[in-house]
């Protein structure tokens, strides 16, 4: 459970992208069920109000379990794909959990929090199966941004930024995809900065194709700016590693290069990706 010993070179090859090795063996941490569980969605009149809704709720130290933002496209898009019928608006999904006492303190606190910021449609399921098709529904975006545009390709990208630079940094996001005339859904672990768009696209056209890389590379960018990282989860693979040199500095890459061949002489491992 603790350790300080060496360099944490589980993280290192976790983090690595399968460019140091690979993982033969993993051990499962087992957490108990809470007492009490609860989920609700609330819908916004914008995306700046959703996030600043996610921000005030963090700094108020509610104990939330996950929060997870749609922008009104991917509301509106999970919502046909899924037959729940959601309010074609900003959209947080909320998840509290804890004993029963405090889950009622959390769930009054949440509730005037969302008031404040104009949020609406609070009604908290506490059943498992009613819980689970909310985050069924949430864990169908991907399939629910597709279906925007049939026969279309999907490309997904992310960044991650501090908290209180979230909401200027969706905005503006929000913004640019639509200055750059491009379906790009929003959706995000807003709980940790972290967010995700759903690029659209016609493969078979290279001028929206180069519109996306064009986007993804200002969002990195504009990341960056916020002091924040150009991905959160999805890794740098082949499409990040310039904005990685910007992020690290050439020391830092220098770093990167002297471990990568102090544990890979010979480049086995997932050559070409991350350096």
């Amino acid at each position: 459970r603790k350790r300080a010993a060496g360099y944490d070179l589980t993280s290192l090859f976790v983090g690595s992208e399968g460019t140091l090795g690979f993982l033969t063996q993993a051990t499962l941490r087992l957490h108990p069920l809470p007492e009490a569980t609860a989920v609700t969605i609330a819908s916004f009149p914008s995306v700046g109000a959703a996030v600043a809704c996610t921000v005030q709720v963090l700094q108020a130290a509610v104990p939330v379990a996950r929060i997870e933002f749609l922008d009104e496209v991917m509301a509106d898009a999970c919502g046909r794909f899924s037959r729940m019928g959601l309010p074609v608006a900003a959209t947080l999904l909320l998840e509290l959990h804890g004993s029963r006492r405090s889950l009622a303190e959390q769930q009054q606190q949440t509730e005037e929090i969302v008031r404040q910021n104009s949020g609406s449609g609070l009604a908290w399921a506490e059943g498992l199966e009613e819980r689970e098709q909310l985050w069924s529904m949430r864990h169908n975006a991907w399939y629910a941004a597709l279906a925007l545009r049939p026969g279309c390709q999907g490309y997904s990208t992310d960044v991650c930024v501090p908290i209180s630079r979230l909401p200027d940094v969706v905005v503006e996001t929000k913004q640019d995809l639509q200055a750059s005339n491009l379906t790009g859904p929003m959706v995000g672990h807003v709980g940790d900065g972290n967010f995700h768009c759903i690029l659209v696209f016609n493969s078979q056209d290279p001028e929206e194709a180069q519109r996306i890389h064009a986007f993804t590379q200002r969002l990195g960018r504009r990341a960056l700016a916020a002091g924040g990282t150009c991905t959160g989860e999805h890794g740098v693979g082949l499409g990040k590693r310039a904005l990685l040199q910007e992020e690290l500095g050439p020391e830092g890459l220098d770093t990167l290069r002297s471990i990568k061949a102090a544990l890979d002489p010979h480049n086995l491992m997932n050559p070409g990706k991350v350096l």
